[in-house]
């Protein structure tokens, strides 16, 4: 895998063109009477030959966001992953309006790319709704943010996988445009050694470097970046890395609270834990805080887990 661009500013940067669609017109396979808009994007390079998960999230919540005014933000999203994507091709994202309110509006967005096959019919890799809403006076309580240390002080994924000569740890090292920094040791290439009482995790993290975009844009980088660790407080509860021979994991849905729309750019605390895992499936529980303690988003997130069988 070769990497076009080393320079922190210039990775974050491209987060944000990756995120910013182009409209174009709607397909009239997917169209339905509610269709207001289609919009397209591209892809980034990204280990395993598919795209992320936290990608194309991120775009639908760009393509659904362009159609509803500013004034009214995201405050909740659901979304299922159907197929994993082809970074080969462009994904397009068709929106339809389910409804606009007195002071909420509601999308349907589906992400779709052509068949595998020249013969075969378009597929849809992903379906979201989300849920807009004006800015309004309300009943306000919130959980506060617990102890952690300060994120300057811990270590970057680079030094902590600093002489490891794989692909995906360059890649993860130097290419991923989120800055994530953990308050638990990593799980990248061993266990958690306190895998028998670890039923939580916490991660710092903000984009690579600064970035300038719209208020829509940086929603659109919280979802895209609450996808890089909801499964490590299932490896860890279960004495496992992501290196672990066999593993096998894919994103089944995911779904985003925004309570407090805030700047990509400014660190937020990422505490996540999983209260269970059966059936080959696994759910983990988030919450996003920032600098100050207040609690901006919680996250959701249904993923398969599989691990080679002994024997």
């Amino acid at each position: 895998m070769t990497f076009p661009r080393t320079d922190p500013s210039e990775i974050a940067a491209g987060l944000v063109d990756l995120l910013d669609l182009r409209e174009v017109a709607p397909s009239g396979e997917f169209s339905t009477p509610a269709t207001v808009a289609a919009y397209q994007g591209d892809s980034s390079p990204h280990p395993g030959g598919h795209v992320f998960g936290g990608q194309v999230m991120g775009q639908a919540v760009t393509a659904v966001g362009r159609t509803v005014s500013a004034e009214r933000r995201i405050h909740s999203m659901y979304s299922y992953f159907l197929a994993p994507g082809d970074p080969a091709h462009p994904i397009r994202f068709q929106v339809d309006a389910l409804r606009d309110g007195g002071s909420f509006s509601v999308r349907r967005v589906l992400a779709t790319q052509p068949g595998k096959e020249a013969d075969e019919e378009e597929r849809t890799i992903l379906a979201m709704t989300a849920s807009f809403q004006e800015s309004q006076d309300g009943l306000e309580h919130q959980e506060r943010a617990p102890e952690a240390p300060d994120p300057e002080g811990l270590p970057t994924t680079a030094e902590a996988l600093a002489g490891i000569d794989h692909p995906v740890a360059r890649y993860w090292a130097t290419q991923r445009p989120i800055d994530i920094r953990h308050v638990t040791d990593p799980i990248y290439l061993r266990p958690d050694p306190a895998s028998d009482t670890a039923d939580a995790q916490m991660v710092w993290m903000r984009t690579l470097a600064p970035v300038e975009a719209e208020p829509l844009l940086h929603d659109a980088i919280l979802a895209f970046a609450s996808d890089y660790t909801p499964f490590e407080p299932i490896l860890r509860r279960q004495g496992l890395s992501w290196m672990t021979p066999g593993l096998k994991m894919a994103t089944i849905n995911h779904a985003i609270w925004w309570h407090q729309h805030v700047s990509a750019n400014e660190w937020l605390l990422y505490v996540q834990r999983s209260p269970s895992a059966s059936g080959g499936r696994g759910l983990t529980h988030g919450q996003v805080f920032d600098r100050s303690g207040d609690l901006v988003a919680t996250v959701t997130q249904e993923g398969m887990i599989r691990t080679r069988q002994k024997g």
